[in-house]
């Protein structure tokens, strides 16, 4: 049930991001800005749809584990272990950036809080499902990727 509340959540949140400009002016900003703001949303698009596949049968829009998956921790999860939190993030910020206003930044803040909790409470059904979570938790970040982190084969 919880799960279902935080995906429910999010839908809301992504759906007020996209509708939040008309219910607010827009900041008056370069347009560059805009063009650095569609950078972003679109690498992050690119890093969500990557992940998808990547998860195989263990893809649920649930935070709560399929009984059948296996924990994935190579391609995109060796750098992170959210991806796509992490590329729905960078749409969310990007689109704010592209159409800045009050709005948009409410909704996007509220969006990575919902995330980071999202986030927060599958690692803890991950620990208890995957004996090597917890080490994998250690040594790989959450949403942003360290360099430094994982070193290249």
């Amino acid at each position: 049930m919880k799960g279902r509340l935080f995906v429910g959540i999010q839908v809301v949140l992504l759906v007020a991001l996209v509708l939040a400009p008309r219910w607010a002016d827009a900041w008056a900003l370069p347009g560059w800005t805009a063009v650095i703001g569609w950078v972003i949303a679109g690498a992050g698009a690119a890093v969500a749809l990557a992940a998808f596949p990547q998860l195989g049968g263990a893809l649920t829009p649930l935070p709560e584990p399929r009984s059948d998956a296996e924990l994935t921790t190579g391609g995109l999860y060796r750098w992170v272990r959210h991806p796509i939190y992490s590329g729905v993030l960078a749409m969310g910020w990007g689109w704010t950036l592209a159409h800045p206003s009050w709005a948009t930044v409410g909704v996007v803040v509220a969006l990575t809080v919902l995330f980071s909790a999202k986030a927060r409470y599958e690692e803890g059904l991950l620990g208890e499902r995957y004996p090597g979570y917890a080490a994998y938790a250690a040594s790989t970040p959450r949403f942003i990727p360290r360099p430094s982190s994982r070193e290249v084969d």
